[in-house]
Protein backbone atom coordinates (compact mmCIF):
# COMPACT_ATOMS: atom_id res chain seq x y z
CA UNK A 1 0.00 0.00 0.00
CA UNK A 2 2.81 2.13 0.62
CA UNK A 3 4.58 2.21 -2.70
CA UNK A 4 1.50 2.73 -4.10
CA UNK A 5 1.55 6.40 -2.52
CA UNK A 6 4.80 6.90 -3.37
CA UNK A 7 3.65 6.30 -7.04
CA UNK A 8 1.26 8.69 -7.06
CA UNK A 9 3.57 11.45 -5.19
CA UNK A 10 5.91 10.95 -7.94
CA UNK A 11 3.78 11.21 -10.73
CA UNK A 12 1.84 13.96 -9.17
CA UNK A 13 5.26 15.53 -8.93
CA UNK A 14 6.42 15.17 -12.47
CA UNK A 15 3.06 15.82 -14.07
CA UNK A 16 2.40 19.66 -12.18
CA UNK A 17 6.09 20.29 -11.29
CA UNK A 18 7.63 20.21 -14.93
CA UNK A 19 7.49 23.90 -15.71
CA UNK A 20 7.25 27.04 -13.34
CA UNK A 21 4.07 28.32 -15.86
CA UNK A 22 1.74 25.55 -15.49
CA UNK A 23 2.95 24.15 -12.31
CA UNK A 24 0.67 24.95 -8.77
CA UNK A 25 2.10 26.14 -5.61
CA UNK A 26 4.00 23.79 -3.51
CA UNK A 27 1.61 23.99 -0.94
CA UNK A 28 -1.19 23.10 -3.39
CA UNK A 29 0.77 19.83 -4.55
CA UNK A 30 0.95 19.19 -0.90
CA UNK A 31 -2.39 19.71 0.03
CA UNK A 32 -3.79 17.76 -2.73
CA UNK A 33 -1.68 14.65 -2.31
CA UNK A 34 -2.51 15.06 1.14
CA UNK A 35 -6.37 15.18 0.67
CA UNK A 36 -5.62 12.13 -1.92
CA UNK A 37 -4.17 9.80 0.67
CA UNK A 38 -6.43 10.46 2.75
CA UNK A 39 -9.23 9.14 0.87
CA UNK A 40 -7.77 6.26 0.10
CA UNK A 41 -6.84 5.31 3.39
CA UNK A 42 -10.66 6.47 4.73
CA UNK A 43 -11.52 3.95 1.90
CA UNK A 44 -9.55 1.37 2.63
CA UNK A 45 -10.79 1.28 6.37
CA UNK A 46 -14.06 1.95 6.11
CA UNK A 47 -15.75 1.34 2.79
CA UNK A 48 -18.21 -1.40 2.93
CA UNK A 49 -16.99 -3.78 0.49
CA UNK A 50 -13.31 -4.98 -0.19
CA UNK A 51 -11.46 -2.63 -2.45
CA UNK A 52 -8.66 -3.79 -4.63
CA UNK A 53 -6.74 -0.80 -3.57
CA UNK A 54 -3.74 -1.36 -6.11
CA UNK A 55 -6.40 -1.40 -9.02
CA UNK A 56 -7.91 1.59 -7.81
CA UNK A 57 -4.74 4.09 -7.64
CA UNK A 58 -3.54 2.51 -11.19
CA UNK A 59 -7.28 3.63 -12.06
CA UNK A 60 -6.43 7.48 -10.44
CA UNK A 61 -3.01 7.62 -11.73
CA UNK A 62 -4.29 7.17 -15.95
CA UNK A 63 -7.22 9.09 -14.90
CA UNK A 64 -4.42 12.08 -14.04
CA UNK A 65 -2.27 11.15 -17.17
CA UNK A 66 -5.33 10.75 -19.51
CA UNK A 67 -5.66 14.78 -19.01
CA UNK A 68 -2.61 15.20 -20.74
CA UNK A 69 -1.83 13.26 -23.68
CA UNK A 70 -1.98 9.53 -24.83
CA UNK A 71 1.64 9.30 -24.83
CA UNK A 72 2.03 10.13 -20.93
CA UNK A 73 1.82 7.38 -19.03
CA UNK A 74 3.04 5.31 -15.92
CA UNK A 75 4.09 1.40 -15.83
CA UNK A 76 4.61 -0.19 -13.00
CA UNK A 77 7.54 -2.72 -13.01
CA UNK A 78 5.36 -5.99 -14.24
CA UNK A 79 4.59 -4.23 -17.59
CA UNK A 80 7.46 -2.98 -18.24
CA UNK A 81 8.72 -5.75 -20.26
CA UNK A 82 6.97 -5.73 -23.64
CA UNK A 83 8.15 -1.85 -23.77
CA UNK A 84 11.72 -2.15 -23.34
CA UNK A 85 11.90 -5.47 -26.31
CA UNK A 86 9.71 -2.66 -28.24
CA UNK A 87 12.85 -0.59 -27.91
CA UNK A 88 15.40 -2.66 -28.23
CA UNK A 89 13.30 -4.95 -30.62
CA UNK A 90 14.60 -8.19 -28.62
CA UNK A 91 13.13 -10.41 -26.19
CA UNK A 92 14.00 -13.98 -24.95
CA UNK A 93 11.44 -16.61 -25.81
CA UNK A 94 10.75 -19.30 -29.30
CA UNK A 95 10.48 -16.70 -31.47
CA UNK A 96 7.07 -16.47 -32.86
CA UNK A 97 3.96 -14.37 -33.48
CA UNK A 98 0.75 -15.80 -32.21
CA UNK A 99 -2.82 -14.78 -32.52
CA UNK A 100 -5.81 -14.88 -30.82
CA UNK A 101 -9.12 -16.55 -32.49
CA UNK A 102 -12.04 -18.67 -31.42
CA UNK A 103 -11.23 -17.85 -27.76
CA UNK A 104 -7.86 -19.96 -28.22
CA UNK A 105 -4.37 -18.75 -29.32
CA UNK A 106 -2.71 -20.20 -32.30
CA UNK A 107 0.78 -19.52 -34.16
CA UNK A 108 0.50 -17.33 -37.11
CA UNK A 109 4.04 -17.34 -38.38
CA UNK A 110 7.53 -18.35 -36.88
CA UNK A 111 10.98 -15.88 -37.14
CA UNK A 112 12.96 -17.80 -39.45
CA UNK A 113 15.90 -19.94 -37.32
CA UNK A 114 13.89 -18.99 -34.15
CA UNK A 115 13.41 -21.98 -31.23
CA UNK A 116 10.07 -22.16 -32.91
CA UNK A 117 11.15 -22.22 -36.26
CA UNK A 118 13.20 -25.00 -35.36
CA UNK A 119 11.33 -26.61 -33.41
CA UNK A 120 8.76 -27.17 -36.08
CA UNK A 121 5.74 -25.16 -35.52
CA UNK A 122 4.10 -24.02 -38.41
CA UNK A 123 1.61 -21.18 -38.67
CA UNK A 124 -2.33 -22.43 -38.09
CA UNK A 125 -0.67 -24.35 -35.14
CA UNK A 126 -3.57 -24.37 -32.27
CA UNK A 127 -1.18 -23.65 -28.62
CA UNK A 128 -3.11 -26.30 -26.71
CA UNK A 129 -0.43 -26.45 -23.64
CA UNK A 130 2.47 -24.93 -22.51
CA UNK A 131 4.56 -26.77 -20.51
CA UNK A 132 2.44 -28.93 -18.34
CA UNK A 133 -0.47 -26.39 -18.39
CA UNK A 134 -3.47 -26.02 -20.34
CA UNK A 135 -3.67 -22.74 -22.20
CA UNK A 136 -7.16 -23.42 -23.98
CA UNK A 137 -9.11 -20.21 -23.12
CA UNK A 138 -6.48 -18.13 -22.51
CA UNK A 139 -5.70 -14.64 -23.99
CA UNK A 140 -2.48 -13.71 -26.25
CA UNK A 141 -0.99 -12.14 -23.22
CA UNK A 142 -1.40 -15.09 -21.05
CA UNK A 143 0.11 -17.53 -23.34
CA UNK A 144 2.76 -15.25 -24.72
CA UNK A 145 4.19 -14.67 -20.65
CA UNK A 146 4.14 -18.31 -20.41
CA UNK A 147 6.17 -18.75 -23.69
CA UNK A 148 8.99 -16.21 -22.83
CA UNK A 149 11.15 -16.65 -20.09
CA UNK A 150 15.17 -16.60 -19.90
CA UNK A 151 17.62 -17.62 -22.58
CA UNK A 152 18.49 -20.99 -22.22
CA UNK A 153 15.38 -22.37 -19.90
CA UNK A 154 13.66 -24.88 -21.65
CA UNK A 155 9.92 -25.08 -22.65
CA UNK A 156 7.69 -27.86 -24.09
CA UNK A 157 4.28 -26.51 -26.33
CA UNK A 158 2.07 -28.92 -27.22
CA UNK A 159 -0.08 -28.40 -30.27
CA UNK A 160 -2.76 -29.48 -32.50
CA UNK A 161 -2.05 -29.05 -36.44
CA UNK A 162 -4.56 -28.69 -38.58
CA UNK A 163 -4.20 -30.71 -42.53
CA UNK A 164 -2.41 -33.64 -40.90
CA UNK A 165 -2.68 -37.21 -39.81
CA UNK A 166 -1.42 -37.40 -36.50
CA UNK A 167 -2.33 -33.94 -35.35
CA UNK A 168 -1.47 -33.60 -31.81
CA UNK A 169 2.50 -32.54 -31.55
CA UNK A 170 4.80 -31.77 -28.46
CA UNK A 171 8.05 -30.25 -29.18
CA UNK A 172 10.79 -29.14 -26.18
CA UNK A 173 12.69 -25.76 -27.38
CA UNK A 174 15.65 -24.16 -25.72
CA UNK A 175 14.77 -20.28 -24.79
CA UNK A 176 16.88 -17.80 -27.09
CA UNK A 177 17.32 -13.96 -27.53
CA UNK A 178 14.93 -13.19 -30.47
CA UNK A 179 15.75 -9.95 -32.16
CA UNK A 180 12.71 -8.80 -34.39
CA UNK A 181 14.02 -7.40 -37.52
CA UNK A 182 13.58 -3.76 -38.13
CA UNK A 183 14.27 -4.62 -42.05
CA UNK A 184 12.40 -7.34 -42.45
CA UNK A 185 13.06 -7.39 -46.37
CA UNK A 186 15.29 -5.21 -48.96
CA UNK A 187 16.14 -6.13 -52.21
CA UNK A 188 15.72 -4.72 -55.85
CA UNK A 189 11.99 -4.43 -56.74
CA UNK A 190 13.22 -2.97 -60.89
CA UNK A 191 16.19 -3.20 -62.53
CA UNK A 192 18.62 -0.98 -60.40
CA UNK A 193 15.99 0.45 -57.75
CA UNK A 194 16.49 -0.73 -54.64
CA UNK A 195 13.69 -0.99 -51.99
CA UNK A 196 14.10 -0.75 -47.66
CA UNK A 197 10.94 -1.36 -45.46
CA UNK A 198 11.63 -0.15 -42.43
CA UNK A 199 8.95 -1.65 -39.80
CA UNK A 200 10.50 0.31 -36.36
CA UNK A 201 13.16 2.81 -34.58
CA UNK A 202 14.66 0.23 -32.35
CA UNK A 203 18.05 0.03 -31.17
CA UNK A 204 19.45 -1.74 -33.79
CA UNK A 205 17.11 -0.65 -36.99
CA UNK A 206 19.83 2.32 -37.93
CA UNK A 207 22.55 -0.68 -38.49
CA UNK A 208 19.86 -2.74 -40.34
CA UNK A 209 19.37 -0.04 -42.83
CA UNK A 210 23.45 0.71 -43.35
CA UNK A 211 23.76 -2.99 -44.10
CA UNK A 212 21.29 -3.04 -46.46
CA UNK A 213 22.00 0.28 -48.29
CA UNK A 214 25.37 -0.80 -48.12
CA UNK A 215 24.40 -3.97 -50.15
CA UNK A 216 22.00 -2.24 -52.60
CA UNK A 217 24.64 0.73 -53.13
CA UNK A 218 27.84 -1.45 -53.83
CA UNK A 219 26.86 -5.06 -54.96
CA UNK A 220 23.17 -4.08 -56.53
CA UNK A 221 24.57 -0.65 -57.83
CA UNK A 222 21.35 1.17 -57.67
CA UNK A 223 20.43 4.11 -59.16
CA UNK A 224 17.50 4.88 -56.95
CA UNK A 225 15.80 3.71 -53.55
CA UNK A 226 12.32 3.31 -52.46
CA UNK A 227 12.80 3.51 -48.54
CA UNK A 228 9.35 1.95 -47.14
CA UNK A 229 8.13 4.04 -43.89
CA UNK A 230 4.20 2.92 -44.24
CA UNK A 231 3.01 1.27 -40.78
CA UNK A 232 6.24 2.45 -38.94
CA UNK A 233 5.03 3.63 -35.51
CA UNK A 234 8.44 5.34 -34.68
CA UNK A 235 10.52 4.41 -31.93
CA UNK A 236 14.04 5.76 -30.55
CA UNK A 237 14.43 8.96 -32.13
CA UNK A 238 18.35 8.95 -32.33
CA UNK A 239 18.27 6.30 -34.96
CA UNK A 240 16.11 8.46 -36.97
CA UNK A 241 18.58 11.04 -36.99
CA UNK A 242 21.34 8.26 -37.71
CA UNK A 243 19.41 7.25 -40.56
CA UNK A 244 19.28 10.58 -42.11
CA UNK A 245 23.07 10.82 -41.98
CA UNK A 246 23.19 8.27 -44.68
CA UNK A 247 21.23 10.13 -47.57
CA UNK A 248 22.67 13.91 -45.81
CA UNK A 249 25.61 15.94 -45.78
CA UNK A 250 27.31 15.68 -42.15
CA UNK A 251 26.51 18.27 -40.02
CA UNK A 252 23.27 18.98 -41.78
CA UNK A 253 20.86 20.23 -38.65
CA UNK A 254 17.33 17.50 -39.02
CA UNK A 255 15.72 18.73 -36.30
CA UNK A 256 15.07 20.44 -33.23
CA UNK A 257 13.57 19.34 -29.75
CA UNK A 258 11.71 22.53 -27.46
CA UNK A 259 10.38 21.93 -24.15
CA UNK A 260 8.53 24.51 -21.99
CA UNK A 261 11.88 26.01 -20.56
CA UNK A 262 14.09 28.64 -22.87
CA UNK A 263 16.87 26.07 -22.30
CA UNK A 264 14.80 23.22 -23.28
CA UNK A 265 15.64 23.06 -26.63
CA UNK A 266 18.12 20.52 -27.96
CA UNK A 267 19.54 20.63 -31.86
CA UNK A 268 19.96 17.40 -33.56
CA UNK A 269 22.87 17.28 -36.44
CA UNK A 270 23.82 14.29 -39.00
CA UNK A 271 27.13 12.56 -37.45
CA UNK A 272 28.45 10.13 -39.98
CA UNK A 273 29.46 10.80 -43.21
CA UNK A 274 26.92 9.76 -46.22
CA UNK A 275 26.59 6.85 -47.50
CA UNK A 276 24.41 7.66 -50.66
CA UNK A 277 24.34 11.71 -50.38
CA UNK A 278 23.15 11.46 -54.08
CA UNK A 279 21.01 8.86 -54.83
CA UNK A 280 17.57 9.62 -56.03
CA UNK A 281 15.38 8.73 -52.94
CA UNK A 282 11.36 8.00 -53.08
CA UNK A 283 10.13 7.64 -49.37
CA UNK A 284 6.56 6.16 -48.15
CA UNK A 285 4.15 7.18 -46.02
CA UNK A 286 0.48 6.68 -44.85
CA UNK A 287 -1.34 7.05 -41.84
CA UNK A 288 0.41 4.35 -40.12
CA UNK A 289 3.92 6.44 -40.37
CA UNK A 290 4.27 8.14 -37.26
CA UNK A 291 6.73 9.64 -34.45
CA UNK A 292 10.43 9.01 -35.85
CA UNK A 293 9.22 7.91 -39.02
CA UNK A 294 7.82 11.28 -39.69
CA UNK A 295 11.26 12.99 -38.71
CA UNK A 296 12.82 10.54 -40.87
CA UNK A 297 10.35 11.72 -43.53
CA UNK A 298 9.72 14.91 -43.06
CA UNK A 299 13.64 16.05 -42.55
CA UNK A 300 13.92 14.67 -46.51
CA UNK A 301 11.08 16.56 -47.65
CA UNK A 302 12.39 19.92 -45.78
CA UNK A 303 15.45 19.33 -47.09
CA UNK A 304 14.46 18.44 -50.68
CA UNK A 305 16.21 15.06 -50.50
CA UNK A 306 13.75 12.74 -51.40
CA UNK A 307 10.18 13.00 -52.87
CA UNK A 308 7.61 11.63 -50.48
CA UNK A 309 4.97 9.57 -51.59
CA UNK A 310 1.33 7.57 -50.40
CA UNK A 311 -0.57 9.17 -47.92
CA UNK A 312 -0.75 11.82 -44.96
CA UNK A 313 1.34 10.33 -41.87
CA UNK A 314 -0.11 10.51 -38.43
CA UNK A 315 1.08 13.44 -37.27
CA UNK A 316 2.83 12.45 -34.15
CA UNK A 317 5.40 15.97 -33.03
CA UNK A 318 5.64 15.20 -29.60
CA UNK A 319 8.50 13.94 -27.73
CA UNK A 320 8.85 11.12 -24.41
CA UNK A 321 11.78 10.13 -22.25
CA UNK A 322 11.43 7.77 -19.61
CA UNK A 323 11.89 8.98 -15.75
CA UNK A 324 11.99 6.39 -12.92
CA UNK A 325 10.01 6.46 -10.25
CA UNK A 326 10.09 4.52 -6.82
CA UNK A 327 9.31 0.96 -6.31
CA UNK A 328 10.79 0.65 -9.79
CA UNK A 329 7.57 1.97 -11.41
CA UNK A 330 8.39 3.83 -15.02
CA UNK A 331 6.85 6.98 -16.36
CA UNK A 332 7.01 7.53 -19.81
CA UNK A 333 6.44 11.52 -19.82
CA UNK A 334 5.78 14.03 -22.93
CA UNK A 335 9.29 16.49 -22.49
CA UNK A 336 8.78 18.26 -26.01
CA UNK A 337 7.83 19.15 -29.68
CA UNK A 338 10.05 18.47 -32.30
CA UNK A 339 10.68 20.60 -35.07
CA UNK A 340 11.55 19.52 -38.70
CA UNK A 341 14.08 21.58 -40.84
CA UNK A 342 11.79 23.94 -42.36
CA UNK A 343 10.32 24.86 -38.77
CA UNK A 344 7.30 23.37 -38.66
CA UNK A 345 5.50 21.27 -35.70
CA UNK A 346 3.87 18.39 -37.63
CA UNK A 347 1.77 17.86 -34.42
CA UNK A 348 -1.86 16.94 -36.20
CA UNK A 349 -3.90 17.08 -32.00
CA UNK A 350 -3.22 20.04 -29.72
CA UNK A 351 -4.08 18.11 -26.34
CA UNK A 352 -3.34 21.44 -24.53
CA UNK A 353 -6.36 22.75 -25.52
CA UNK A 354 -9.89 20.67 -25.44
CA UNK A 355 -13.56 20.62 -26.22
CA UNK A 356 -15.56 21.50 -23.38
CA UNK A 357 -16.30 17.92 -23.12
CA UNK A 358 -12.99 16.56 -22.88
CA UNK A 359 -12.25 15.70 -26.29
CA UNK A 360 -9.73 16.56 -28.65
CA UNK A 361 -9.64 17.22 -32.62
CA UNK A 362 -7.38 17.27 -35.27
CA UNK A 363 -6.08 20.96 -36.38
CA UNK A 364 -7.82 21.42 -39.45
CA UNK A 365 -6.24 22.35 -42.23
CA UNK A 366 -7.29 26.30 -42.64
CA UNK A 367 -5.71 26.57 -39.38
CA UNK A 368 -2.01 25.11 -40.62
CA UNK A 369 1.03 27.93 -41.07
CA UNK A 370 2.69 27.63 -44.48
CA UNK A 371 6.67 26.74 -44.46
CA UNK A 372 8.80 26.34 -47.59
CA UNK A 373 11.51 23.74 -47.80
CA UNK A 374 15.38 24.93 -48.72
CA UNK A 375 15.00 24.97 -51.82
CA UNK A 376 11.58 27.19 -51.58
CA UNK A 377 9.30 24.75 -51.51
CA UNK A 378 5.45 25.16 -49.72
CA UNK A 379 5.06 22.86 -46.99
CA UNK A 380 2.19 23.15 -43.90
CA UNK A 381 2.81 22.26 -40.70
CA UNK A 382 -0.16 20.87 -37.99
CA UNK A 383 -0.71 17.50 -39.80
CA UNK A 384 1.68 15.19 -40.61
CA UNK A 385 4.30 15.09 -43.36
CA UNK A 386 1.47 15.42 -46.30
CA UNK A 387 2.73 13.51 -49.49
CA UNK A 388 4.69 15.01 -52.35
CA UNK A 389 2.19 12.46 -54.80
CA UNK A 390 -0.62 11.23 -53.36
CA UNK A 391 -0.66 7.98 -54.28
CA UNK A 392 -4.72 6.18 -55.23
CA UNK A 393 -4.50 2.65 -53.77
CA UNK A 394 -7.41 0.35 -55.18
CA UNK A 395 -10.78 0.01 -53.65
CA UNK A 396 -10.70 -3.54 -51.82
CA UNK A 397 -14.14 -5.49 -52.03
CA UNK A 398 -16.12 -6.47 -49.20
CA UNK A 399 -15.46 -10.03 -50.38
CA UNK A 400 -11.59 -9.80 -50.37
CA UNK A 401 -12.25 -7.63 -46.69
CA UNK A 402 -13.94 -10.89 -45.61
CA UNK A 403 -11.57 -13.57 -46.92
CA UNK A 404 -8.62 -11.80 -45.09
CA UNK A 405 -10.44 -11.00 -42.04
CA UNK A 406 -11.80 -14.45 -41.62
CA UNK A 407 -8.40 -16.28 -42.28
CA UNK A 408 -9.48 -17.49 -45.03
CA UNK A 409 -6.70 -17.21 -46.89
CA UNK A 410 -4.32 -17.92 -44.06
CA UNK A 411 -6.16 -21.22 -43.44
CA UNK A 412 -5.49 -22.00 -47.27
CA UNK A 413 -2.40 -21.17 -47.13
CA UNK A 414 -1.39 -23.85 -43.92
CA UNK A 415 -3.52 -26.64 -46.45
CA UNK A 416 -1.27 -25.59 -49.11
CA UNK A 417 2.29 -25.71 -47.61
CA UNK A 418 0.57 -29.09 -45.55
CA UNK A 419 0.73 -31.00 -49.03
CA UNK A 420 3.01 -29.14 -50.81
CA UNK A 421 6.68 -29.58 -49.89
CA UNK A 422 8.04 -26.51 -52.05
CA UNK A 423 6.96 -23.75 -54.36
CA UNK A 424 9.14 -21.69 -56.47
CA UNK A 425 11.13 -18.21 -55.70
CA UNK A 426 9.02 -15.48 -54.94
CA UNK A 427 9.29 -13.79 -58.28
CA UNK A 428 7.72 -16.72 -60.29
CA UNK A 429 5.40 -17.93 -57.79
CA UNK A 430 1.71 -17.22 -59.32
CA UNK A 431 -1.72 -18.20 -57.97
CA UNK A 432 -2.49 -20.49 -61.21
CA UNK A 433 -6.36 -21.68 -61.83
CA UNK A 434 -5.90 -24.84 -60.16
CA UNK A 435 -4.90 -23.06 -57.13
CA UNK A 436 -7.87 -20.92 -57.06
CA UNK A 437 -10.42 -23.26 -57.63
CA UNK A 438 -8.72 -25.24 -54.48
CA UNK A 439 -9.29 -22.29 -52.48
CA UNK A 440 -12.28 -21.74 -53.62
CA UNK A 441 -13.53 -25.35 -52.49
CA UNK A 442 -11.93 -24.73 -49.11
CA UNK A 443 -14.90 -22.17 -48.64
CA UNK A 444 -17.41 -23.07 -46.83
CA UNK A 445 -20.78 -20.86 -48.13
CA UNK A 446 -22.51 -21.45 -44.66
CA UNK A 447 -19.08 -20.23 -42.59
CA UNK A 448 -18.46 -17.46 -45.05
CA UNK A 449 -19.78 -14.22 -43.75
CA UNK A 450 -20.25 -12.49 -46.61
CA UNK A 451 -21.85 -8.86 -46.02
CA UNK A 452 -23.15 -8.07 -49.67
CA UNK A 453 -23.58 -3.87 -50.13
CA UNK A 454 -25.68 -4.04 -52.74
CA UNK A 455 -28.32 -6.45 -50.95
CA UNK A 456 -28.13 -3.93 -47.93
CA UNK A 457 -28.46 -1.41 -49.69
CA UNK A 458 -31.73 -2.52 -51.26
CA UNK A 459 -33.20 -4.02 -48.12
CA UNK A 460 -32.64 -0.04 -46.74
CA UNK A 461 -34.27 1.24 -49.88
CA UNK A 462 -37.36 -1.22 -49.41
CA UNK A 463 -37.50 -0.04 -45.32
CA UNK A 464 -37.28 3.50 -46.70
CA UNK A 465 -39.81 3.16 -49.43
CA UNK A 466 -42.59 1.72 -46.64
CA UNK A 467 -41.71 4.10 -44.51
CA UNK A 468 -42.14 7.27 -47.04
CA UNK A 469 -45.32 5.65 -48.29
CA UNK A 470 -43.84 4.59 -51.92
CA UNK A 471 -44.25 0.75 -51.97
CA UNK A 472 -46.74 0.01 -53.95
CA UNK A 473 -47.14 -3.97 -55.54
CA UNK A 474 -45.43 -2.58 -58.88
CA UNK A 475 -42.46 -1.15 -56.96
CA UNK A 476 -42.28 -4.04 -54.63
CA UNK A 477 -42.11 -6.05 -57.73
CA UNK A 478 -39.37 -4.08 -59.82
CA UNK A 479 -37.19 -4.05 -56.45
CA UNK A 480 -37.97 -8.43 -56.77
CA UNK A 481 -36.50 -7.89 -60.19
CA UNK A 482 -33.16 -5.79 -59.68
CA UNK A 483 -32.45 -7.90 -56.59
CA UNK A 484 -32.36 -11.04 -58.62
CA UNK A 485 -30.14 -9.37 -60.90
CA UNK A 486 -27.36 -8.61 -57.94
CA UNK A 487 -27.89 -11.84 -56.26
CA UNK A 488 -24.79 -13.94 -56.71
CA UNK A 489 -23.52 -17.55 -55.91
CA UNK A 490 -20.32 -17.06 -53.53
CA UNK A 491 -18.77 -19.02 -56.47
CA UNK A 492 -19.31 -16.48 -59.38
CA UNK A 493 -18.38 -13.41 -56.55
CA UNK A 494 -15.52 -15.12 -55.48
CA UNK A 495 -14.31 -15.61 -59.88
CA UNK A 496 -15.36 -11.56 -60.14
CA UNK A 497 -12.68 -10.21 -57.35
CA UNK A 498 -9.89 -13.05 -57.95
CA UNK A 499 -7.78 -10.16 -59.24
CA UNK A 500 -7.99 -8.49 -56.11
CA UNK A 501 -7.96 -11.61 -53.72
CA UNK A 502 -4.91 -13.21 -55.50
CA UNK A 503 -2.12 -11.04 -54.42
CA UNK A 504 -3.01 -11.74 -50.60
CA UNK A 505 -3.25 -15.46 -51.18
CA UNK A 506 -0.07 -15.54 -52.80
CA UNK A 507 1.35 -13.31 -49.84
CA UNK A 508 0.14 -16.06 -47.43
CA UNK A 509 1.50 -18.46 -49.13
CA UNK A 510 4.56 -17.07 -49.80
CA UNK A 511 4.97 -16.60 -45.67
CA UNK A 512 4.80 -20.35 -45.06
CA UNK A 513 8.18 -20.89 -47.29
CA UNK A 514 10.16 -17.80 -47.36
CA UNK A 515 8.95 -15.89 -43.81
CA UNK A 516 8.10 -12.65 -43.45
CA UNK A 517 10.86 -11.13 -45.97
CA UNK A 518 8.91 -13.81 -48.74
CA UNK A 519 5.80 -12.30 -47.67
CA UNK A 520 6.66 -8.47 -48.09
CA UNK A 521 8.52 -9.26 -51.63
CA UNK A 522 5.11 -10.90 -52.67
CA UNK A 523 3.03 -8.30 -51.94
CA UNK A 524 5.61 -5.86 -53.21
CA UNK A 525 4.39 -7.14 -56.90
CA UNK A 526 1.17 -6.15 -56.28
CA UNK A 527 1.75 -2.20 -54.00
CA UNK A 528 0.50 0.61 -56.06
CA UNK A 529 2.84 2.80 -54.41
CA UNK A 530 6.13 0.65 -54.96
CA UNK A 531 4.82 0.84 -58.64
CA UNK A 532 4.33 4.13 -58.42
CA UNK A 533 8.01 5.09 -56.89
CA UNK A 534 9.79 3.13 -59.42
CA UNK A 535 7.82 4.62 -61.87
CA UNK A 536 8.97 8.21 -60.66
CA UNK A 537 12.42 7.30 -60.27
CA UNK A 538 12.94 5.77 -64.08
CA UNK A 539 11.85 9.12 -65.06
CA UNK A 540 14.42 11.41 -63.36
CA UNK A 541 13.16 14.42 -65.05
CA UNK A 542 10.27 14.41 -63.36
CA UNK A 543 11.77 13.71 -59.91
CA UNK A 544 13.59 16.89 -60.30
CA UNK A 545 10.75 19.11 -61.17
CA UNK A 546 8.81 17.39 -58.18
CA UNK A 547 11.82 18.77 -55.77
CA UNK A 548 12.32 21.94 -57.57
CA UNK A 549 10.06 24.99 -56.18
CA UNK A 550 7.48 25.70 -58.48
CA UNK A 551 7.92 29.32 -60.69
CA UNK A 552 4.90 31.30 -60.22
Amino acid sequence: MKKLFYAVAAVAAIALGSNAETRSPKSDINANLSIFNSVVKELQSNYVDTIDMEKSVQTAIAAMLSQLDPYTEYMPRKVQEEFRSLNSGEYAGIGSYIMARNGNVYISGPHKGSPADRAGLRSGDLIMQVDTATVLGMTTEQVSNRLKGQRGTTVKVTVKRPYVQDSIIAVEMVRDKIQIPSVPYSGLVAPRIGYIQLTQFSEKSADEVLDALNTLVNDDKINGLVLDLRDNGGGILENAVRILGYFLPKGTEVLRTRGKGVMDERVYKTTVKPVAPNLPLVVLTDGGTASASEITAGALQDLDRAVIMGDRSYGKGLVQTTREVPYEGLLKVTIARYYIPSGRLIQAIDYSHRNPDGTVARIPDSLTNVFTTAGGRTVRDGGGITPDIKVQYPEISRITYNVVRDNWAFDFANKYAATHPSIPPVGEFVITDSIYNDFKASIDPAKFNYDKVCETILTNLREAAKIEGYMTDSLSAQLDVLEGMMKHPLDKDLDTHRKSIEPYLEREIANRYYYQAGEVQSFLRHDAAVDSAVNLLQDQARYKSILSPKKK
